[in-house]
């Protein structure tokens, strides 16, 4: 259960009392997340608005994802319990915490990895954290939008700097997908793989995605922002936005999911201490970790690049972390592209 404070404090405003704050969409879903019914005609009164104020605010987080009931005479109540994300708690639980530069925990952002790439030039520290109940701009791989519903996920970006080039961070996003799944481990869920370069997967379906973008000086000293969101609970409403088959945490942990606080803690954990090992030692350190994960070894793929669509056998990662494929004129190297798995193969 959520104590109604957590919410002030995952805010990037100054906390105040709810009177003084208004009936904000966090005061509302604080109240909502207790667990006991909320009157409409009660909050009207306390807050000084009219009850179609009310409704609209509950309409309105019905928009950004949750399920809320309303019963005549009963008032409104969550379908499922939500647990907020608050960065108090997840810094209680960072083992790595004393290695972080900083950790945010924001309302409303359009981007987490947004924030940070705005955060590289005028904060010098390592390994800055950023999470976000809801992301208006949320992106994927290629432009591509991501979409997640409120307290139905976690959206968490981590800045990472490096002092070589960035030709040093081949496989970065491989490496990362190793820590993803072995936090998920660590939490219980044990059904997840790795579809190169950067997705979750768990039952055939997707599970979450990484995003990596890289700057500073092709020759050093670099700097990558870690994008990673992955689902925890998703209704049929939320799902029906998303163009490919998905899964979550719910699903693959019958219907008791860990707690968004500890996931972030445990995500964390494991990408700080895997971040610093590859930047150490590379891909070529991890290779035998990825092959543990890797869903497309010996499975026939179709690969869209450039300059054009091919379709081969996909084997092991080389030491740079590209996909090795064999087609039809031997095998090669992938360093880029859309894979998937051809249908029956």
């Amino acid at each position: 259960m959520l104590d109604r404070q957590a919410l002030n404090r995952t805010t990037t405003a100054p906390a105040t009392t709810a009177r003084a704050a208004g009936l904000t969409l966090p005061v509302l879903l604080a109240e909502l997340a207790a667990g006991a019914p909320v009157s409409g005609s009660e909050f009207a009164a306390r807050f000084g608005v009219t009850r179609a104020a009310v409704w609209k605010r509950v309409e309105r987080l019905r928009e950004l994802g949750l399920a809320v009931s309303a019963q005549p005479g009963g008032g409104y109540r969550l379908d499922t319990p939500v647990d907020l994300l608050d960065a108090a708690r997840i810094e209680t639980a960072v083992a790595a915490r004393t290695r972080l530069g900083n950790l945010a925990v924001h309302w409303q952002i359009d981007s987490t990895s947004s924030e940070l790439l705005r955060r590289v030039g005028s904060d010098p520290r390592d390994r800055l954290a950023c999470l976000a109940e809801i992301q208006t701009r949320g992106r994927g791989r290629r432009g591509r939008a991501w979409r997640m519903p409120l307290a139905g996920g976690i959206a968490l970006s981590l800045l990472k700097r490096f002092d070589g080039g960035m030709a040093s961070l081949a496989g970065l996003s491989l490496v990362v997908g190793i820590a993803c799944v072995e936090a998920l481990t660590e939490l219980g869920i044990g059904e997840v793989g790795l579809k190169w370069p950067n997705d979750l997967i768990a039952r055939g379906a997707k599970l979450g995605g990484i995003l990596v973008e890289l700057g500073g000086d092709a020759l050093g000293p670099c700097h990558a922002v870690i994008g990673i969101g992955i689902n925890v609970r998703l209704d049929a409403r939320a799902g029906a936005a998303i163009d490919q088959p998905w899964i979550d945490l719910a699903t693959l942990a019958a219907d008791a999911p860990p707690q968004r606080n500890r996931i972030a803690a445990h995500l964390l954990d494991r990408l700080v201490d895997v971040l610093d090992r590859f930047a150490d030692s590379g891909f070529a350190a991890f290779a035998d970790r990825y092959a543990r994960y890797d869903l497309l070894q010996g499975r026939r793929v179709r690969v869209l690049r450039a300059d054009g669509v091919r379709e081969g056998i996909a084997r092991s990662v080389d030491t740079r972390g590209a996909l090795r494929v064999v087609f039809a004129d031997g095998e090669h190297a992938v360093d880029s592209g859309d894979v998937t798995i051809r249908e029956g193969a």
